[in-house]
This record gives C-alpha cells, structure tokens and sequence, in this order.
C-alpha cells in the first residue's frame, strides 16, 4: 500500500475480500483527483429551471465548465434495443461524436457501466477511445421496479480518466431529494440525424443537445464536491457565479479610455475580450463600408480564454480593395493597442491579440475554411451586432 501510494502521490481508497483463508485485494483508487481539485462550492438557491441534475451518492471533487453539448443515452428507450448490433451502435455512434463534437465541452451520459465488454445491456461497449474528448461521464442508475442497476464507477477506464482529467459522476436520479430536469434530456432538439446522418435510426436513443441553442445561449456547468457528497449540473450564462444565488453576468463598463476594465482572474480575459469585440463591431460600421457581419468564436466565444488567449474574429466583407485595405488597417491598430492593454493588465504578450479572418460571399456560400463556423451545427461563431452609419 506504501508503494501504491507513493506511486499515485495520493492516499488510496482500498477494498478486501476474503474466502476464509486468503485475502484478496479486490481495487483501490486515488481518492482524489490531485491536490489541485479544491471541492468547489455548491450554490443553494438556484432556480429550479436551471438545475439540469443533482447527484449526491459516491461524488469526487471536480467541475467541468462552460459545457455546449449533452450527449444522452436515455436508459429507458437503450433497454428497448432488441438486436446486439443495434447496441453496438449505440457505442458506434457514441465514439463518432467523440471526434466531431468540441473536445472537453460535452458530457456523456448513459445508462448503468459506460465500457461494459460482458452483457452490453448493462451499459454502452466503448473503449477509452470512444469517450476520451469527454469533460464528465456520468452513469445513471434509473429504477426498475425496486431494482437500481449496479453502476461501474468508471473502472472500465479509471486510470485513463484519471490521467486525461475526465470526471466521473455517478447519477441516482430516483433517490429522494436528486432533481432530474426530465423535459430537458427528451424535448430539446436532437442534432444527432444532422451530425451522424449513418445513425439516424438511433434518434430516439441517442440525443445530443446543444446546451445554449436549447436554453437561450446558457452553458452548462458540471460542479461536484466530494466532501458535502453533493454535485449538480446547472445552467448559466458562460461562467457561474459561485455562490448561494446566481446572479446576472455583472455589465462591464468601459473607463474614460473607452476600455473596459479587468474583472480579475479567468472570467475576467474572456468577458474582457468580449467586450471588445462588441466595441469593435458597434464602431466599425461608422468608420468602414462593406462590413455585413462580424462573428467571434474560439475561446473568447466559449468563455474559457486566458490571459495567453488571442481574440478571434470574422469579418464578411463586401466592398472594394481600397476599402478592405483601410479596413485591416484599422483592426491593426485595435490588435497593437489591446496588446499592449493586454500586457498592462496581465503581463503577458500575445501579438497578435487580435486574430482577423476576413470572408467573402463566396466562403459563406460554400462553407469554407473558418467561414464554416458562421452555420457550424457545433461550437459555431457568436454573432456581433455590427454598427451603421
């Protein structure tokens, strides 16, 4: 145990079994992801139409934030399969949308033991290759009768979540005081006949939601606190507060210099950037002819950039060369001056801060390169309002 312990570089959860005459070590674990995973707060009163899930049964420290997509495996409609290869499908299709959904920004959630090899009623077949893109795993245990399905607690790939930073989450909705928000996992729209057209036929199994066009561009954030055995999945707008009562995203107002000011730590680079990139927008219809749109998207649209963050935008244009010209200049001087605003508040360069991809009618039409996120099924680009003269 000293060895396991020094191995893990963290204390080690064991578990015995005894036939009356050996003693067999049946698994341990790290009880904790690291020291680095403080147990995050769990806030109180949130209105019950932004509580997705509530788990308090087996819960590790750990969140995941600013979640876009839910990819659901309703328990009920997976018992109904009839055919082994219509389960197969089910982890078929489940390793396919690891790979074209945004990496770390969706959650998979799925009835009893997420890798089962045995039985695959008890839960989806996958390999770790199959769920790795995955920010949290969750298996459900919905009732049968009096009967609640074993769960796997993530053995099946324990070490490699562990390593990767995956969270694992066990999920008791029919416990008494869990919130299980129902409506939200069957109703929303599906995009998974979109995505993976080959597995239509699985629609009613299979759900992927898009958290912010289901909920009015909220997120969902996935916070669990292993020492009050609490987690809940709640919606907010980009980055929850954490406290008893979730406010509104705090406005940032700009100072005399027109720049809005910093609001401390990660949440402050991204609604900083942010803020930007609507003051950008808003003016440059007053300076510039032939602007017809303008998007942000990557980390600043997904509320996750840090001080070391670009800012990126598109920009359809539709007016003459010298008049594209004047524009990209004039984005140039934005991208030097919030470098170096950049680098006064944080102290770090980024050049340029300022990352400006210009589009024309044709990319649109066609899907091209980074003109494809305007329409993206997934992760696509946040629209600006575009100022007028």
């Amino acid at each position: 145990l000293r060895v396991l312990q020094d191995r893990l570089g963290t204390p080690v959860d064991v578990e015995f079994a005894s036939d009356g005459t050996d003693l067999y070590l049946l698994q341990c674990r790290p009880q904790s992801y690291g020291g680095l995973d403080a147990p995050p707060a769990i806030p109180r009163a949130v209105p019950d139409d932004r509580v997705v899930f509530t788990a308090n049964r087996y819960v590790s420290n750990g969140r995941a934030d600013a979640i876009t997509h839910v990819v659901y495996v309703d328990p009920e409609e997976y018992a109904k399969l009839g055919t082994l290869e219509e389960l197969r499908d089910v982890g078929r299709a489940v390793g396919r949308l690891n790979k074209v959904l945004p990496k770390r920004q969706f959650i998979l959630m799925g009835p009893g033991r997420w890798g089962s090899r045995g039985d695959i009623r008890l839960g989806v077949s996958v390999g770790y290759a199959d769920i790795s893109n995955t920010a949290v795993l969750v298996e459900i245990a919905r009732k049968r009768g009096n009967y609640a399905p074993d769960l796997s607690f993530g053995t099946h790939f324990f070490q490699d979540l562990v390593e990767a930073g995956i969270r694992y989450l066990p999920l008791y909705p029919d416990d008494p005081g869990n919130r299980f928000d129902e409506d939200f996992f069957r109703k929303a729209s599906n995009l998974l006949p979109g995505l993976l057209p080959d597995f239509k036929h699985l629609a009613d199994v299979v759900r992927v939601i898009d958290v912010p066009a289901t909920r009015e561009g909220l997120h969902l954030r996935v916070l669990m606190n292993g020492e009050s055995e609490e987690a809940i999945g709640v919606l907010c707008e980009g980055e929850c507060v954490e406290s008893d009562i979730l406010p509104p995203t705090p406005v940032i107002a700009a100072d005399a210099s027109g720049t809005p000011p910093p609001t401390g730590g990660q949440e402050g680079h991204w609604e900083w950037r942010l803020a930007l990139a609507e003051r950008i927008a808003d003016q440059v219809g007053e300076v510039h002819a032939g602007v017809e749109g303008m998007w942000v998207y990557g980390s600043t649209k997904n509320a996750t950039a840090g001080s070391d963050s670009d800012l990126d935008l598109l920009v359809h244009f539709r007016g003459s060369d010298e008049e594209r010209t004047r524009l990209l200049d004039w984005l140039d001087g934005w991208g030097r001056a919030l470098t170096e605003a950049n680098f006064l508040r944080t102290g770090r360069r980024v050049e340029p801060l300022l990352d400006v991809s210009v589009i024309t009618d044709d990319d649109l039409a066609s899907g091209r390169g980074v003109a494809a996120k305007v329409s993206a099924v997934t992760d696509a680009a946040r629209p600006l309002r575009v100022g007028r003269r």
